[in-house]
């Protein structure tokens, strides 16, 4: 396994990350012990998760995820293993968000935060939280497959000096020790860090994005700030739901799989998306490479990444997405990959 810092933290993280969003949903507990056993004996070290999850969100599986890691750390008695990664739900400001969370109660002010990172600590069975993110911005953006920025004039967000203010008494109380954003915009990232050098509020670690080779908009305005302002990307959905690994081609639905059970993450589906994973697929199934860890390794490879978030419903799937870590792409698999990704730009935001 590869380490890299987080941010400007001190903290090593593997360069692959364990994502749990499966866990309560199409994993049982023992299923989830499982992984973070083989995770962790593979050189694993970081560990995301949210009050929100399982997803889809539902309001009668809501902290299941959290439970299963909380009932792990306690049989195993690993705290000092990992880096726990979790993360406050926003509010539903758009159609689809989880309003049930917390009975609604999403701004991110210093009350609604507070209430959240202790239900989170009761739930995973530790008195702190490695990394604190904020699942979505407090104010509407674009963001989960919306690529128009549309304004909202007459919103009042929750500002983001409030909720950096109140991010830094639960910093200063133990019960979080870093914070960070995700689904985050330039503009964003941008106002959480001038207020934390202006008015020596927490500074934010890292910043947790979709980043796949069906979705690289994070290159454009983000990959930058990433490297120069050391606030590196915790990249999700590195195989957009799977659609990298190539079992939904030709319209193929594997039983059990996430796009075969939910119907609600469609930019997975459309004509350009499907044109653009064959094309990818066929190409590294030209050069002997599994189409998954391709997709994989591509992400790892990149200089602004701190981490890759692989998630997988299987043993024999998280195994084979973190022996990606061991491939290095041939410099005629990159060159083939930037053709299709000048025919195929970003189908899947």
């Amino acid at each position: 396994m590869q380490y890299r810092p987080l941010g400007r933290t001190g903290l090593q993280v593997s360069a692959i990350a364990l994502g749990t969003m499966t866990w309560g949903q199409q994993n049982s507990e023992a299923e989830a012990h499982a992984q973070l056993d083989a995770a962790l004996g593979a050189g694993i070290n970081l560990i995301d998760t949210a009050e929100m999850y399982p997803v889809p969100p539902r309001p009668d599986t809501q902290g299941l995820t959290e439970r299963h890691i909380g009932s792990w750390l306690k049989k195993t008695g690993r705290r000092h293993d990992i880096v726990l990664a979790t993360k406050a739900t926003g509010p539903a400001r758009q159609a689809g968000r989880p309003g049930h969370v917390r009975d609604g109660r999403l701004l991110f002010t210093r009350e609604n935060l507070f209430e959240a990172v202790d239900l989170s600590l009761q739930r995973l069975q530790t008195d702190h939280i490695d990394l604190y993110q904020l699942h979505w911005p407090d104010r509407s953006t674009n963001m989960f497959g919306q690529l128009g920025y549309v304004h909202v004039r007459d919103e009042v967000p929750t500002p983001i000096e409030e909720t950096l203010s109140a991010l830094q008494e639960l910093v200063q109380a133990g019960k979080v020790r870093h914070v960070a954003i995700s689904n985050e915009t330039p503009w964003g990232m941008g106002r959480f860090l001038h207020l934390a050098e202006s008015r020596g509020l927490p500074r934010v670690a890292s910043i947790q994005n979709p980043y796949s080779l069906l979705n690289r908009s994070f290159e454009i305005g983000l990959a930058e700030m990433a490297i120069r302002e050391d606030v590196g990307l915790l990249a999700y959905s590195p195989l957009a739901f799977g659609v990298l690994s190539g079992k939904y081609l030709a319209g193929q639905r594997a039983e059990g799989a996430r796009l075969s059970l939910f119907e609600r993450f469609t930019r997975y589906s459309n004509d350009n998306t499907e044109r653009a994973a064959y094309a990818y697929v066929s190409l590294f199934r030209r050069h002997g490479i599994d189409p998954a860890q391709g997709a994989l390794a591509f992400v790892n490879s990149r200089d602004f990444v701190t981490s890759n978030i692989i998630g997988a419903t299987t043993l024999a799937q998280l195994q084979s997405n973190i022996a990606s870590i061991q491939l290095t792409l041939p410099q005629e698999v990159l060159d083939g990959i930037e053709a299709i990704h000048q025919r195929y730009p970003n189908p899947a935001p």
